[in-house]
């Protein structure tokens, strides 16, 4: 019998306001698995980055690193245990914000920290990878309308899914199923739902 709650680690990943949140929330109570929410809104350097990325992006991104590696460290203890999790975002995901923001001897110091980190982490038995259209998570953005995301730039969206098309084109270590959510709304229609767990029991 299919199990989540038997050991296994799923992320979902995806660009700014495509679900990934809402979605864990929804596996969370379905199958009782305690969850690993990204700390967002707790990162202090998060709304002056929105204003002036250059200037910010060093602090923003250091705070990111720390605070998802005590929480992975905390997901490869709990699976450890034999219980299941699921998560908002992979520890990689920090890589590729990193890699987008910083540049010069900010890049290659924190290019060494995470290199330290990385091998230290869960890997996940199943990476969700939800997508949309620039377009569509623009208007998501604005609907949420949290403070610091109202003056965000389209271009860093686009910029975003670009990267993440290109990062989970390529990635070899964890098995990642692929959900466009351009045309589905899996937070009000049932069915959408149901289907998006149905592809992710056939993939474990």
């Amino acid at each position: 019998m299919f199990s989540i709650a038997s050991g296994k680690y799923i992320a979902v990943e995806g660009v700014i306001g495509v679900g990934k949140t809402t979605l864990v929330r929804n596996l969370s109570l379905k199958y009782s698995i305690p969850t690993v929410l990204e700390v967002v809104e707790e990162n202090p350097f998060l709304p002056n980055f929105y204003e002036d990325m250059d200037r910010w992006a060093f602090q923003t991104q250091l705070f990111f690193l720390v605070s998802r590696f005590d929480q992975q460290s905390a997901v490869k203890r709990t699976a450890a245990q034999g219980q299941g999790v699921v998560s908002d975002y992979t520890f990689y995901k920090d890589h590729l914000f990193a890699s987008l923001t910083l540049k010069g001897d900010q890049l290659e110091l924190y290019e060494k920290i995470f290199k330290v980190l990385q091998d230290q982490v869960q890997t996940p038995d199943l990476v969700v990878y939800l997508y949309a259209d620039v377009n569509v998570l623009m208007s998501r953005i604005a609907l949420r309308d949290r403070p610091f995301e109202r003056s965000m730039d389209r271009n860093y969206i686009s910029m975003l899914s670009e990267a993440y098309e290109e990062h989970m084109g390529s990635e070899r270590n964890f098995p990642v199923l692929r959900i466009d959510t351009s045309a589905i709304d899996f937070v009000r229609n049932q069915k959408d739902l149901h289907e998006i767990f149905e592809r992710i029991e056939a993939s474990l």
